[in-house]
């Protein structure tokens, strides 16, 4: 049987709207006080952690099996991110669906990428006028999104450029739409966003290549991005691998890094949304959204403004239940107040998923 837990607060419901406690009866959250015994859990108290950008069932080589798998959402809840928007993936992970003790997955099918355009194993990979249906196949196996590759090195220039023509595009994202499906894109150059945004995309990862032509945009479409800045962190490694054959790519790689803040932190200032993701899964280990956390605070996000980008925004963006009345009992609960000091966020007291205690350091 689920334990009757009390959350003897404060409970963060929202950035400014704090109470002092709550319920948590048959894995649901309730602000009624319940008749019984209870277990008490002190501390502060937010909804579960939102990775924005993650590859469960992914590694650098392609698509794992279960064990890895299991792990990689282990790792992830454990950190405190219980919901997961799954950024594309070549394994089935459906099975996930059914273990309540693993976090909750929000898929994007798999990625959709040009031939010998991107990391091999990885993406379903189509030319320009299959774009459409295949985008129109992956969003009936994701979970209302879809993601494409919209940049790569191009090896016969020697630098980034896009994948996808705007006629290309332009159905593609209708055909999206037309499933009900969002549509995000891979992107780090310049290049390859104006394009993106005219055909109707509505989210943008990595967003690098945002600069003042850009920025307008996505402020007018409302296109929201996910930085993933603990990837762009790789960028200088990357470039250095490939700085003796492509030595143009690998310097727009490292002038892309440089300016990662102030690229964030412009698009933070311009009022577009941003959300918290980690990129974990391919080369990136999982369970670092609170890294994630601190560098969007670095960027020029205050620390409730980067607490809410993977809390209460994720979770509104992504159409998941917050701490509401009646809502899935999945939060965190932190020794302190994490909108005062984000770092206690990288040691949760307790992480409740479910309504059941599944890590942290109270017992």
């Amino acid at each position: 049987m689920t334990p009757v837990l009390h959350l003897r607060g404060p409970v963060l419901v929202g950035p400014e709207e704090v109470v002092p406690e709550a319920w948590v009866v048959g894995g649901r959250l309730t602000y009624e006080r319940p008749a019984g015994d209870v277990t008490a859990l002190e501390g502060w108290v937010v909804p579960g952690l939102v990775d924005a950008h993650c590859h469960v069932g992914l590694d650098a080589h392609g698509a794992v099996d279960e064990v890895t798998s299991e792990q990689q959402a282990t790792t992830d809840r454990d950190s405190g991110a219980l919901l997961l928007r799954d950024a594309g993936s070549a394994a089935d992970t459906r099975w996930i669906d059914d273990r309540h003790d693993l976090p909750v997955l929000v898929r994007a099918g798999r990625h959709i990428a040009r031939p010998k355009r991107y990391i091999r194993n990885f993406g379903e990979e189509v030319e320009p006028e299959e774009l459409a249906d295949t985008v129109r196949r992956q969003a009936r196996r994701g979970d209302g999104w879809v993601k494409l590759v919209g940049d790569w090195i191009d090896r016969k220039t020697g630098d980034l450029a896009p994948c996808w023509p705007l006629e290309a595009l332009r159905p593609a994202m209708a055909a999206a739409h037309e499933e009900g499906a969002r549509v995000t894109a891979h992107c780090f150059s310049e290049s390859s966003l104006a394009d993106l945004v005219e055909a109707g995309i509505d989210c943008i990862e990595h967003a690098t290549g945002l600069d003042e032509r850009t920025l307008p945009l996505l402020v007018e479409r409302g296109v929201a991005i996910v930085p993933t800045l603990i990837n762009i962190e790789t960028f200088p490694s990357i470039a250095a691998a490939a700085e003796e054959k492509f030595p143009a790519y690998a310097a727009h790689m490292r002038d892309l890094h440089a300016r990662r803040h102030q690229t964030i932190g412009a698009a933070h200032d311009a009022g577009i949304p941003i959300y918290a993701g980690t990129d974990a899964g391919g080369a990136l280990a999982h369970g670092r959204v609170a890294d994630e956390v601190a560098e969007l605070a670095r960027a020029g996000l205050t620390s409730t403004e980067a607490l809410s980008a993977a809390c209460w925004s994720a979770r509104e963006w992504l159409g998941r239940d917050g701490l509401f009345e009646g809502a899935q009992a999945d939060l965190v609960v932190l020794d302190a107040d994490p909108r005062e000091d984000l770092r206690v966020l990288q040691a949760p007291r307790a992480v409740v998923l479910r309504g059941v205690v599944r890590a942290g350091s109270w017992s």
